[in-house]
């Protein structure tokens, strides 16, 4: 068995996860808040879709002084209209309609009126102040590209935009298996035992990375169960089933084992990376995929983002999340053959005029988790190590 290295893993990963997208959806814009474009989201129109007014003020016909026709802004929803000839002004607001006529606008802050004439206090540029149809964007524009997560600034531009309900990238269901005879939901643990880190957080985590938690199991350390688990009727409904624990390679370890007894095979049978070596990801009958997470929680966690992000962009039609690029706080030592996952959080530079670089948070062994609620970022070292003020890429968090 080799191990994939961490770049090629999330690659592959992504591929995976291609194999798993559903049908899209047309979805209306109320409902479509966190989900995926599955197509170009272009403008039916021009934006604006008229000539609107810039300022608060005054459209007016010619050079002046103006006769003022109009002292409140027209409101074109209820029927009134007015059109400009020489010598003339009608009052605006911010986003009116450009009445027939009007050569320019006159702010309010530059114009004088008495009784109805309106004079101004400098000379007005041509179109001063009107905002041209299509300013913004003209018809056809590219306003949002396929895989574009639907926050609101884009759903109130698709709006805006002549919108009503968009092609939405279907979400993958997912079931969640919990492994572990020493697991407890609640309560203190007792020596020999350990608190559940898994099931408060990954419905959370799923669903932020484009997924929907469908069901889930909770069994213990046999066979006969986590093959009943990972195959079962729950497990068989989904696109995408994720165990944690149970990856290694001891004969207390029966996720494998499970795959191989169904008929799945390993696509990812482990990665060189630090921490969450033994993650793995599997394809089952059915077309289904399965993302086998470590037990230990940092290392599940660091799974997620190398693998489980990965699959549901993929699934999702999403390009993989970039790397960035920012200056290392402390020197990493050589580590042959293996990528680094290091929570980081952002400090000042030590001499406190550059710009802030990223610090290994603190307690960030495989099994704990203070480090990474602490962190901003995951530092992603390569296997020749990085020295303190040199470039080195992070993933920002996926969650």
């Amino acid at each position: 068995m080799k191990d994939h290295q961490w770049a090629a893993a999330r690659h592959d990963a992504r591929a995976l996860g291609t194999r798993i997208a559903g049908t899209p959806e047309t979805v209306p814009l109320h409902l479509a808040g966190g989900r995926i474009l599955a197509t170009d989201m272009v403008a039916a129109y021009p934006m604006p879709h008229c000539a609107t007014s810039a300022m608060d003020g005054y459209a007016v016909n010619g050079p002046g002084p103006w006769r003022l026709l109009q002292a409140h802004a027209a409101n074109p929803g209820a029927g009134d209209r007015v059109d400009l000839t020489a010598g003339e002004a009608t009052a605006v607001v911010t986003g009116s309609l450009i009445p027939e006529g009007t050569t320019s606008i006159l702010r309010v802050e530059h114009s004088t009126l008495l009784g109805t004439t309106l004079t101004g206090d400098r000379t007005l540029q041509a179109r001063a102040d009107i905002r041209p149809s299509g300013t913004e964007a003209a018809a056809g524009d590219l306003l949002a590209a396929a895989g574009t997560r639907l926050r609101a600034g884009v759903i109130a531009t698709a709006a805006v935009a002549g919108h009503d309900e968009l092609p939405l990238a279907a979400v993958p269901a997912v079931h969640l298996v919990f492994t572990g005879d020493e697991v407890i939901t609640s309560g203190h643990p007792a020596p020999g035992q350990v608190r559940d880190g898994f099931s408060p957080v990954l419905p959370q985590v799923v669903s932020e990375l484009g997924g929907r938690v469908a069901s889930s199991a909770r069994i213990g350390d046999t066979l006969e169960a986590t093959i009943a688990a990972i195959d079962g009727e729950a497990a068989r409904a989904v696109s995408l089933v994720v165990t944690t624990g149970g990856t290694g390679f001891s004969d207390r370890d029966f996720v494998r084992a499970a795959v191989r007894a169904i008929g799945g095979v390993e696509a990812i049978s482990s990665i060189a990376m630090r921490p969450g070596h033994p993650s793995m990801v599997a394809v089952l009958p059915g077309n289904r995929l399965l993302v086998a997470l470590p037990g230990n929680p940092l290392a599940a966690l660091m799974a997620v983002a190398t693998l489980i992000d990965p699959i549901l962009r993929g699934a999702c039609g999403r390009e993989l999340a970039g790397l960035r690029s920012a200056p290392s706080a402390t020197d990493f030592a050589p580590l042959p053959g293996r990528t680094r996952l290091v929570p980081a959080r952002w400090v000042p530079d030590a001499g406190g005029t550059g710009p802030d670089v990223l610090a290994p948070a603190e307690h960030v062994a495989p099994a704990m988790l203070r480090g990474l609620a602490a962190a901003d970022a995951i530092l992603v070292v390569g296997p020749d190590g990085a020295t303190a003020g040199s470039p080195v890429p992070y993933l920002r968090l996926p969650w």
